[in-house]
């Protein structure tokens, strides 16, 4: 194996780097491409989502729009209008809608 190695860094056919170049090039560019991008959306929403608090207006990922009256563990109740509340899970809650979004 050792021999095949050298005789192939001899004979200007390459070395195992050369084979391996295009692999690592590729690894790199997911990761800073898709997974890096990735997690910090993945953090960004984990913050928004602990720092839920009563009276905040918020949209959900199934498009309703409400005002949270409680938040739990893993819960949010929301007032969707006069006498009308939801009981969600946390993740739906896509985003904190602010008063300059209004």
């Amino acid at each position: 194996m050792v021999n095949w190695l050298l005789a192939q860094q001899q004979g200007g056919g390459g070395g195992l780097l050369s084979l391996l170049l295009p692999f690592l090039v590729l690894i790199a560019v997911f990761y800073f491409f898709i997974i890096l991008p990735q997690n910090r959306e993945r953090k960004k929403k984990q913050k928004m989502l602990e720092s839920l608090k009563k009276g905040d207006k918020v949209a959900t990922a199934g498009g309703l729009i409400g005002v949270v009256q409680g938040v739990d563990d893993d819960t949010v109740t929301l007032q969707l209008g006069k006498g009308v509340t939801v009981k969600l899970e946390k993740w739906a809650v896509s985003k904190v809608i602010s008063k300059a979004e209004e």
